[in-house]
């Protein structure tokens, strides 16, 4: 099958976090269309998972889009030449107080591939060191570490919906 013939895009808004355009498009049937399409930086979040392998850190916070308290993996977006597995470090021990010990590669993500290039760098820790409270008070209003055979209950019951958050604790409990 052809691909989609892209003709032309138009810069709605660019920012530091996101550049979002409207696309004009051709299918292969010769149906021409616009659509937005939102591009961000790259994001790094953490499976931590306790030297047990028992319990996963985890941030419980708001987010005001949706509107909904919700748990959820540290994480944030690779900053400009950074390795995104110091990324992943960086932000677990910025947004928790924890400092992972073994940062390792689980799997990439997009969650909405269809209008939204914003690939998700998904990694998991075996084991965690303390450091002290959260530097950034702002991400959670707590942090916690959570019993992995509680995550599908969690999961069913709506408290985790991210979609990088869902991959990531999914990928776990399955292999």
């Amino acid at each position: 099958m052809p691909k989609w013939k892209l003709h032309a895009e138009r810069l709605v808004d660019n920012t530091r976090h996101l550049h979002l355009t409207i696309a004009s498009v051709e299918l292969p049937d010769g149906v021409q269309f616009e659509q937005y399409v939102l591009r961000m930086p790259k994001a790094a979040m953490t499976v931590v998972l306790d030297d047990a392998r028992e319990h996963v850190l985890m941030m419980w916070r708001h987010r005001f889009i949706i509107d909904r308290w919700v748990w959820e993996l540290p994480g944030g977006y690779v900053d400009p030449g950074e390795d995104p597995a110091v990324t992943a470090a960086r932000e677990v021990e910025e947004e928790t107080g924890w400092r992972p010990r073994d940062v390792r590669p689980l799997v990439s993500l997009q969650p909405s591939v269809g209008t939204t290039d914003a690939e998700n760098l998904l990694f998991v820790s075996y084991g965690a060191e303390y450091t002290g409270p959260p530097t950034d008070i702002n991400e959670a209003d707590h942090i916690e570490w959570i019993r992995l055979d509680s995550i599908r209950n969690r999961i069913t019951a709506g408290e985790i919906i991210g979609a990088a958050s869902l991959v990531g604790l999914l990928h776990v409990l399955a292999f």
